[in-house]
């Protein structure tokens, strides 16, 4: 440590940054940056001159990326990706409400409330071990079948359900995780400051827990967008239906590749925003400690 190093200690005041330090880790992150731009533009020029020297390249071109197809066919995607949009934000706030509350309610310790816990944990274990595509089948045909007096007839409103009830599932295990995740020192001294046991979770323990899991939530939540897809089988013209549609009228492919990048478009910023919420939490917990 040089003198003014130590002087900077010693008064309390900013430490002393060395210029020349910080000249050669800008220097060095440049070059590290041009160095994985300079290899990843050579693996990708790599990849695609094996793709294209292929025999069956010619075919798979016209077959799935067909300029004139892909032109053709995207305004009808883009009109039918809507529906997958309104299907995901229509979902995403009540798989919130459901698995909250069945975290919740499977950390009640009353004896009194065992048959809700039951319950709770029959869901979570019930929903989570079937696939969700066969929940919509089930849920889609089969309650509209059983012709339930004021029950809704629309096929696209249990699909909504069924996405709800499985990732309701999902998310009830991730917040329970959260809730699990803060120290029981909280807890303790929340009480002891005279909080009740509800004041207690929406004050103190509750925060933490989200916040300790907003960026797994996020990542089902993307999961979430791109399973809205699997609504199609029950009739509803979203972008997949519609992309099956094109391609079975002119026997080509391009429109489910044109499909897919509407889906890429929307899923790789949350999937951005997912990494950097999980970074800045890794940075804050390591200037707290």
């Amino acid at each position: 440590m040089t003198e003014a190093e130590t002087a900077a200690a010693r008064a309390g005041s900013t430490p002393y940054v060395d210029p020349a330090r910080v000249r050669y880790r800008k220097r060095h992150a440049v070059r590290s940056a041009a160095i994985g731009i300079l290899s990843l533009l050579v693996t990708t020029a790599i990849v695609v001159a094996v793709v294209v020297r292929t025999p069956g390249w010619p075919a798979v071109q016209e077959t799935f990326f067909n300029p004139e197809e892909f032109a053709a066919s995207f305004p009808e995607l883009v009109e039918a990706f809507w529906l997958n949009i309104r299907i995901f934000l229509i979902a995403e706030p009540l798989i919130l409400i459901v698995g909250l509350s069945v975290a919740l309610v499977r950390r009640l310790r009353n004896p009194l409330f065992l048959p809700l816990r039951l319950l709770a944990t029959v869901y979570v274990d019930v929903f989570r071990g079937v696939p969700t595509l066969l929940v919509i089948l089930l849920l889609g045909f089969g309650v509209p079948a059983l012709d339930l007096q004021g029950a809704p007839d629309d096929v696209l409103v249990w699909g909504i359900v069924a996405l709800v009830l499985s990732y309701g599932a999902y998310v009830a295990e991730v917040f329970r995780a959260g809730i699990d995740s803060v120290h029981p020192s909280q807890r303790m001294a929340a009480r002891s400051l005279g909080l009740s046991e509800w004041q207690t979770n929406r004050y103190v323990v509750l925060p933490q827990a989200v916040r300790n899991v907003t960026p797994p939530l996020l990542n089902d939540f993307i999961s979430l967008q791109k399973d809205t897809a699997l609504v199609s089988v029950l009739g509803p013209i979203e972008v997949l239906r519609q992309a099956q549609i094109d391609a079975s009228f002119n026997f080509n492919y391009t429109p489910y590749v044109a499909a897919a990048c509407l889906f890429i478009a929307l899923t790789i910023p949350m999937t951005r925003f997912a990494d950097w919420l999980q970074a800045r939490q890794r940075r804050q917990r390591g200037a707290g400690t």
